[in-house]
């Protein structure tokens, strides 16, 4: 039995990998429903309040178009291989706040407090504004770990932000809580934009100490306990929760704060100890305040018992309290708005007076949407969160993972702290929904969020270059029988 052997000669190539899709096309066509729903609401609303098509839903929808295309073809120029969903997301979100904003500038009974008529407009300098820096964080952050050498200026500029409201003549106090600043005739909230840069710092901080932070000296109830030293972060980290908490008398700033912090420390870390001792924490600090803070007092009474509120509110009763009806008006909104809601426009969540396109802009939503609509606008801002963290896992770098899962938790615990404290789940916190409520100050900060995060993905998403091929390629013979 013989057998023959032909023998090939031949060079080895480098197969290099196959490009990705940018899928820009994509998110180019999810922008044009993203600005479609919002024109759409925006003409029920006007057939529902005056029988008529609004004489201005052509500008409307040119002027939301123009800026989500801007935005488009940034990213499509700056960061062709970002996440095709999250501009999209954040482009419905917007317009479905402005048309509900301009919904309620039409309120007889908000006109006459000064409370709207002209908000809308507002918001929508204020929306391309937020794209201008969405646009500026895409052409000149060329790499998301160039932040990362800022890591200690960053906690600088943030305990800065934070400081300033309490700045005399700067500082301005509304309705309880300290958080804002007054300048040139605009109110800014500095903690916006703080929550962005303290992501950074614990992101660069984190990603350097993690091992240490991992560590573990004893066991104790199934939790590895941590070493006394390695307390330090989350006890200065608490100490400014706190100290925000009982200056500015702001839960919801403190809570977010801690929350990211804690949330990134666990990821960090994949130490299930430290999310006990953030939960344990902060309930001690809440507690603690609310002792003996009466701001604070008065939301835990007026979530305990909205009714009982209602009627000190509307009795005019003066015990040095300031008393407030909003909580239990918009548990009545979102009653009457049952499962399908009462249409666009044909709501009464003008009742709900001064926060009613800013704090509370979600019990409109829920009136005239109803559960149906409102478990919607909720699943989108889950969308914005599970990209987000669809990106952190993406990311190839420890400081990318941080960051994106930093800014997506911030993003997450804003909605839910929010939500939460407007449907009576948690004491109310005076945060603004984000890209839904009226405020120049949020809707900014977040459109630099998603322009962060959307570098991160394109860095991620990125294919590797091909290795170039080697003119030396070693000789292989390949054996056939």
């Amino acid at each position: 039995m013989s057998s023959s052997t032909q023998s090939t000669t031949h060079h080895t190539s480098t197969i290099g990998a196959i490009g990705a899709p940018s899928r820009r096309n994509t998110e180019l066509a999810m922008l044009v429903f993203a600005v479609a729903i919002p024109m759409f609401a925006y003409a029920n609303v006007g057939l529902a309040i005056n029988n008529t098509v609004p004489p201005g839903l052509l500008a409307y929808g040119v002027g939301l178009g123009l800026l989500a295309g801007v935005g488009h073809l940034v990213v499509r120029k700056f960061a062709p291989y970002a996440d095709p969903l999250l501009l999209p997301l954040a482009t419905l979100l917007n317009g479905l706040g402005l048309v509900v904003i301009w919904r309620l500038d039409q309120s007889k009974l908000l006109q006459s407090i000064d409370q709207a008529g002209s908000a809308a407009p507002r918001q929508l300098l204020y929306t391309a504004m937020g794209i201008a820096l969405f646009v500026v964080v895409l052409i000149f952050l060329k790499d998301h770990r160039v932040l990362q050498r800022y890591t200690y200026i960053s906690m600088v500029g943030a305990l800065i932000l934070l400081l300033l409201p309490l700045v005399p003549g700067l500082g301005a106090n509304i309705y309880g809580a300290k958080i804002w600043i007054s300048v040139a005739g605009f109110s800014i909230q500095p903690g916006e934009f703080a929550k962005i840069v303290l992501a950074i710092f614990f992101a660069g901080y984190l990603m350097v100490k993690r091992d240490a932070l991992a560590l573990a000296s004893r066991r104790f109830m199934g939790l590895y306990l941590p070493r006394g030293r390695d307390l330090g972060p989350i006890l200065v980290v608490w100490g400014i929760s706190i100290v925000i908490l009982v200056f500015e008398t702001d839960l919801g700033t403190s809570l977010l704060f801690f929350g990211m912090f804690v949330i990134m420390l666990y990821v960090a870390t994949e130490r299930t100890s430290w999310i006990v001792f953030g939960l344990l924490m902060s309930a001690v600090g809440a507690v603690g305040v609310a002792s003996f803070e009466p701001h604070i007092q008065t939301r835990v009474q007026a979530w305990l018992d909205p009714m009982r509120e209602f009627n000190l509110s509307r009795s005019g009763v003066h015990d040095g309290v300031m008393h407030s009806e909003q909580l239990q008006q918009a548990l009545w909104a979102f009653g009457s708005g049952g499962t399908l809601g009462t249409g666009l426009g044909q709501g009464h969540s003008d009742l709900i007076r001064f926060a009613a396109n800013s704090d509370f802009i979600l019990a409109t939503f829920g009136e005239e949407l109803g559960l149906a609509g409102l478990m919607a606008i909720l699943l989108v801002y889950a969308l914005i969160v599970e990209r987000g963290v669809r990106t952190a896992l993406a990311a190839r770098d420890p400081f990318g993972k941080l960051l994106a899962i930093g800014l997506s938790g911030a993003f997450a615990l804003q909605v839910f702290v929010v939500a939460g404290g407007v449907m009576g789940l948690i004491p109310l916190t005076g945060m603004t929904m984000p890209f839904l409520a009226y405020g120049g100050s949020s809707v900014i900060a977040n459109w630099a969020l998603i322009g962060i995060l959307l570098r991160i993905s394109d860095t991620a998403r990125r294919p590797a270059p091909s290795p170039a091929p080697n003119p030396d390629a070693e000789m292989t013979q390949v054996v056939r029988p």
